[in-house]
């Protein structure tokens, strides 16, 4: 072996401390309905050849980092540092919620958590993600001054995990979905806001027909928008969400348990341009997971003395309902 060449084992550990050590979370997983679709690993660029997978990767986020303001008008911003497509999509139908799970989520990093479709107009696989064109489906901010809850809260507190739902009225084709947080902890200081956006392909099949018209996401936001530069220890009472308005056929969800698992799935190929069609389905296996239910870490919330769930309204005005977590 030569003497100058780093072992591909060391080379993960190395990377897998450093992930540690930064102690910032990742999108690694979809769930829909009761089906797991594995997401990109960091570990996976240390394959030959690797998996193919529903998430796009990410391979220049050596340090599990996150997009600063003054790198939002890049093409970093579309889906993370040096993302490049996924190989394959999730299929489901305009309607169907869509869980998106992460590795843990610390609860310093208080935040909105923010949801964009982009229609790829052909193949996801091969899009060119500087010509992708998002609109928003949902957004969820600040949500108990007194409590001081944010999104991402709920999303921590439950099993670090965020449900989505796709507008049923969109039409069929292939879709990337845009997940974010937006951290505010530091986001009082100049450049301090921290965006971490992660991409999946999605094979959307229904019966809509609507193209919502969409921006780049490197036109979301500006560094000094109320939203960004945000100073989180100053006992606030409102935030406004950036970002574009919400999609007015975008709906609501409510942040609950998720779906028990009981099979995984290497997803799909992308539909034809012509007949919407699956092209050729990835196998779908049992999985270990099956008998396994995910549940609801409780934290308190004060606030909402409700027995079951309450519901917020989101600066744009559209409820987004969320639980009682005990």
């Amino acid at each position: 072996m030569n003497g100058n060449r780093v072992p591909s084992a060391l080379l993960l550990s190395a990377f897998c401390f450093a992930a540690q050590a930064t102690a910032h979370g990742i999108a690694s997983a979809l769930v829909v309905g009761s089906t797991f679709y594995d997401g990109y690993n960091p570990s996976y660029q240390y394959k030959n050849p690797p998996p193919t997978v529903v998430g796009w990767s990410v391979p220049d986020d050596l340090q599990n980092t996150f997009i600063s303001p003054d790198k939002f008008g890049t093409a970093d911003m579309v889906c993370h540092l040096g993302a490049k497509p996924a190989g394959a999509a999730v299929p489901l139908k305009g309607g169907d919620v869509v869980e998106v799970q992460w590795t843990p989520w610390p609860a310093s990093h208080k935040g909105p958590v923010i949801d964009y479709l982009a229609n790829c107009n052909g193949p996801c696989e091969t899009v060119d993600k500087t010509k992708l064109k998002f609109f928003k489906i949902q957004e969820v901010g600040f949500i108990d001054p007194a409590s001081d809850l944010w999104a991402a809260n709920v999303l921590a507190s439950n099993n670090n995990s965020w449900l989505v739902r796709i507008p049923s009225d969109i039409a069929p084709g292939n879709y990337v979905l845009r997940h974010e947080i937006i951290a505010l902890h530091a986001a009082g200081g100049t450049n301090g806001a921290q965006a971490y956006p992660f991409c999946y392909n999605l094979a959307i099949d229904g019966t809509g027909s609507a193209k919502p018209d969409g921006i780049p996401a490197t036109q979301f936001y500006k560094a000094n928008d109320p939203g960004i530069k945000f100073d989180l220890f100053s006992h606030p009472t409102t935030y406004v969400i950036p970002g574009p308005p919400l999609y007015t056929g975008a709906l609501s969800v409510s942040q609950s348990k998720g779906a028990k698992i009981t099979a995984t799935a290497s997803g799909v190929y992308a539909f034809t341009a012509a007949q919407h069609k699956i092209r050729q389905a990835v196998t779908t296996t049992p999985t270990s997971f099956a008998t396994s239910t995910r549940t609801n870490v409780g934290i308190t919330l004060p606030a909402f003395a409700l027995p079951t769930e309450t519901s917020v309204t989101t600066s744009s005005g559209l409820p987004a309902t969320l639980p009682y977590i005990e």
